[in-house]
């Protein structure tokens, strides 16, 4: 993390030419401020003084988020008695937030905004959606922070994200014509589309094990996993034991994009093929929903470790795969996001337009 972040800093590196409502009154704004970026695997923290547009970072960490039983039992180990007092908390975090409320999708944590408030003591505190955060992040971004998997010509228009983890993740950005308003989707839970015959294999493959099949079984860390073992059934191959051992032991998905990476057993280097497939094709569906002229963006934590392996011609074939809205779908880039702290400068964001006003 730079020692010292602008929020509206300047400059030609900047890629995206993202602009947010609020950012125009953070120079009137000072204060300390707690970011929080809780997911279902880990939370990040993050202590900043903020003060003329800029982020001093005091003290960050990250967390196994299912080590603790909540997020107030996590920040009585965070905030010792030795750091400064915090006026503002913004917290992304992964589920549907409703009236200042969340229950984590893939973690058994509950937040409730007036709650944490009294128990720390904090007036100003606000939870948006992890995804709604992660848009936020963009602001900050530079073009370092970008890999472009499909050109494309950024045009005034709507933009959407999608981020495949331990869920996955999906977020709109609607461009009002001078500022983007990120608004927060369930979308990852929509139920997966099936364009070819072995897609129906595998869907049927997943409704009997799952019931219901959405994209999150499919385009994320466990659905890399459910295609590896629909693979395996549909192909009727025998797994190698030393696989066997690595999968049992750790993380799955990354046993199995290493497994790929090196080449060592096909099916492992199908099953990211067909990752990257379906990540496109909901990607392009995303982007005809919100007619996101003004970009896809990919963040989450799977896509920045595989990049070197994305195939961007597959990526490009499955995306612009919509008949008449072909011509629209090939003016629109995608760029993967690998600052790995987009979300917390996003829920820094959060926090900052909410300290008072000098």
């Amino acid at each position: 993390m730079d020692e010292i972040v602008g929020f509206n800093k300047e400059s030609e590196e900047f890629y995206i030419p993202l602009s947010f409502r609020g950012k125009e009154t953070f120079k009137q704004s000072s204060g300390v401020i707690l970011a929080g970026d809780i997911g279902g695997t880990k939370t990040n923290l993050a202590l900043f003084h903020f003060e003329e547009n800029t982020l001093k970072p005091i003290k960050k960490e990250s967390f196994k988020t299912n080590d603790w039983s909540s997020f107030l039992e996590l920040m009585a180990t965070f905030h010792s008695k030795d750091l400064p007092v915090i006026d503002s908390i913004c917290l992304g975090v992964a589920g549907p937030v409703i009236d200042g409320k969340v229950l984590g999708t893939n973690f058994s944590w509950e937040l409730d905004e007036k709650k944490i408030a009294n128990a720390l003591k904090v007036e100003r505190v606000s939870i948006i959606n992890d995804m709604e955060a992660n848009a936020y992040g963009l602001s900050v971004l530079a073009k370092k922070d970008l890999v472009e998997i499909k050109d494309g010509a950024w045009n005034r228009g709507n933009a959407a994200m999608i981020s495949p983890g331990t869920g996955l993740g999906e977020v709109g950005l609607y461009w009002d014509g001078t500022h983007y308003h990120p608004f927060a989707s369930e979308g990852g839970h929509c139920d997966f589309s099936q364009r070819t015959e072995l897609d129906l294999r595998l869907w049927r493959f997943l409704q009997k094990k799952y019931g219901h099949v959405s994209w999150e079984r499919i385009v994320s860390g466990p659905g890399i996993v459910n295609i590896y073992e629909f693979l395996l059934e549909d192909k009727k191959v025998a797994e190698p034991e030393s696989l066997k051992n690595k999968l049992n032991g750790g993380d799955p998905a990354a046993a199995i994009s290493k497994c790929a990476m090196d080449e060592s057993f096909e099916i492992c280097k199908e099953a990211m093929q067909l990752f990257n497939i379906y990540l496109a094709t909901e990607a392009a569906q995303m982007a005809l929903k919100f007619k996101a002229l003004g970009g896809i963006f990919i963040g989450g934590g799977i896509l920045p470790k595989i990049i070197d392996m994305v195939d961007k011609d597959l990526f490009l074939h499955h995306f612009i795969q919509s008949d008449k809205m072909n011509t629209l779908l090939e003016k629109i880039p995608v760029n993967v996001i690998m600052n790995d702290e987009s979300p917390l400068f996003g829920a820094a964001f959060g926090a900052a337009r909410n300290l008072p006003k000098k």
